[in-house]
């Protein structure tokens, strides 16, 4: 659910913890935290406040998106898991797009592709679908990605079948995807 500015200060009322004070004590002590448990429970959390865009102005003050983009380097896969989903969240709106985008996200979020966790994949290719313009589309339907598409796409688990297929289907050339299947068909990785 979307929170209105008016809505929360009438939900905290005139002396209560505000969102930005919030958030700020989340990554505080994201920062200052040994306990890898505390950490991803902290991750948890600002993934979720990236669901509601009255968030994404303290986001900005508070670098939250760098902390998802660092979490995507992570050897934790729960941590991982988490900050993806931050990152996917995040990147629907334009300005939180473009911060992904000029910071090396891509990359990074392409590397989630290849991870154990369903909701880690599932949440890099909905990523990848709104990085998706034109400056960048060629990046994120080079060959590479493509294949792990083609993969993904006769995967046994039906959420990631129908969502690498769209991928496929929606934001990927014909060329491109023929490409990707002579590469698999060379190598042994045959996927029709």
């Amino acid at each position: 659910m979307f929170s209105s500015k008016s809505y929360l200060e009438r939900k905290t009322g005139p002396y209560g913890v505000g969102r930005l004070s919030y958030l700020q004590s989340l990554v505080n002590e994201y920062q200052n935290t040994d306990s890898s448990d505390a950490k991803t429970q902290i991750m948890a959390n600002l993934a979720n406040f990236a669901y509601d865009p009255i968030n994404y102005e303290h986001f900005k003050s508070l670098n939250i998106i760098d902390l998802f983009l660092d979490g995507l380097e992570e050897m934790d896969e729960d941590l991982v898991e988490y900050a993806i989903g931050g990152i996917c969240n995040a990147c629907v709106a334009n300005e939180n797009r473009q911060y992904i985008i000029d910071n090396s996200g891509i990359k990074l979020v392409i590397s989630c592709l290849s991870k154990y966790s369903e909701n880690t994949v599932l949440s890099a290719i909905t990523s990848l679908i709104y990085l998706v313009i034109p400056e960048t589309k060629q990046e994120i339907t080079s060959v590479p990605v493509v294949e792990c598409m083609l993969r993904l796409s006769h995967s046994n688990n039906v959420k990631l079948k129908n969502l690498a297929s769209m991928f496929l289907q929606d934001y990927c050339s014909q060329s491109v995807i023929q490409e990707a299947i002579n590469i698999q068909t060379t190598h042994g990785h045959i996927t029709r």
